[in-house]
């Protein structure tokens, strides 16, 4: 069973910095034992990233894109990703952003700076807005117990180089709930099937290039990316073919390493 003060030594392990900004994606069941379960999980990340930000996502894509739900509420929507963005979005300190679809929860220096405007956007991950901004800070991504299928953040690249046939092409309107409890309607183009379940096939590149590498937290086997990085890469594969996660079964090797 694992105890608050081994979890942060694990971050240290990493390689992680208490200055660092870094994005949490979570299977809580993964991590294993824990004293005080998921509250202590989160303990471990809001204290060794003191003096950073650590964000979690808090989508609601789940139910905003199904035409039955098309009200925002930031305060009481609670998020499909999980226990831990639910939990850590309540806690005190921590900001939420307003979009639809893709917000974040963010705790830490300049936070509420970090996702001012996202009630604008219209789209799950475009350039300008928070996820792009991952960039511009030097983010890390912590992929705990999953995948690159959960790494929102390549969403980015493929909104940035106009990927086709990523977004549906008839938008949808939603509505989003502000501070002052108005309704911002948005007209909005969600994402059109779960391309996400093709990233692995880039798994190989992201590691050999020093994007991505294997860490533990806990009993968890997880992947610690570099935003910028992670870019990079998969820019260099797009240069050959923007759709080669649904065209091809396998990513050549030499479209990353040339």
């Amino acid at each position: 069973m694992y105890n608050k003060e081994q979890l942060k030594q694990q971050l240290a392990d990493m390689g992680l910095k208490p200055t660092d900004a870094v994005m949490i994606h979570s299977s809580m069941k993964s991590i294993g034992e824990v004293e005080g379960r998921a509250d202590t999980v989160l303990d471990a990340f809001m204290e060794y990233f003191s003096e950073g930000m650590v964000m979690l996502p808090t989508h609601t894509w789940a139910q905003m894109n199904s035409g039955e739900h098309d009200v925002f509420d930031p305060e009481v929507e609670p998020a499909c990703v999980g226990i831990l963005p639910n939990l850590f979005m309540k806690r005190p300190g921590v900001v939420r952003s307003l979009h639809p679809t893709h917000s974040m929860a963010v705790y830490g220096k300049g936070a509420a700076e970090f996702i001012r405007g996202e009630e604008h956007a219209t789209a799950p991950c475009q350039p300008g807005f928070a996820w792009d901004r991952l960039r511009q800070i030097n983010a890390k991504i912590l992929l705990i117990g999953t995948t690159h299928v959960c790494n929102t953040f390549i969403h980015v690249v493929d909104e940035a180089f106009d990927v086709p046939d990523r977004l549906v092409s008839t938008p949808i309107t939603l509505k989003v709930k502000l501070p002052d409890g108005t309704l911002l309607p948005r007209t909005y183009y969600p994402h059109k099937g779960h391309v996400s379940l093709q990233f692995d096939k880039l798994r190989k590149g992201y590691e050999e290039l020093g994007a991505a590498r294997d860490v533990r937290f806990g009993d968890a086997a997880c992947i610690l990316c570099d935003a910028n990085a992670i870019f990079d890469v998969t820019a260099r594969v797009y240069a050959h073919d923007r759709e080669c996660f649904t065209s091809m079964d396998v990513i050549p090797d030499e479209w990353w390493r040339e």
